[in-house]
């Protein structure tokens, strides 16, 4: 395998460690592959996942934008 950097966004990190946390995946290099590997079969191949689960990216992508909403204020 090759080693490969990328820069992604507190949240995107945050999420992927929550995944490994709950004992989900073993470590971030394998998230991110998983994540690669249904963006491609998606967007590349043109085939399914048989389960019709939603690909890792996906929940990640929903995670950050549920991250990002700000939390309204309590009433004075």
């Amino acid at each position: 395998m090759r080693v490969v950097t990328i820069c992604l966004p507190e949240s995107y990190v945050e999420g992927v460690d929550e995944l490994i946390g709950q004992n989900k995946y073993p470590n971030r290099s394998e998230v991110i592959r998983i994540a690669i590997r249904d963006l491609l079969v998606d967007e590349l191949w043109g085939e399914r996942k048989p389960s019709g689960g939603i690909p890792l990216l996906a929940q990640l992508e929903k995670m950050a934008l549920v991250q990002q909403t700000p939390e309204p204020n309590p009433p004075a």
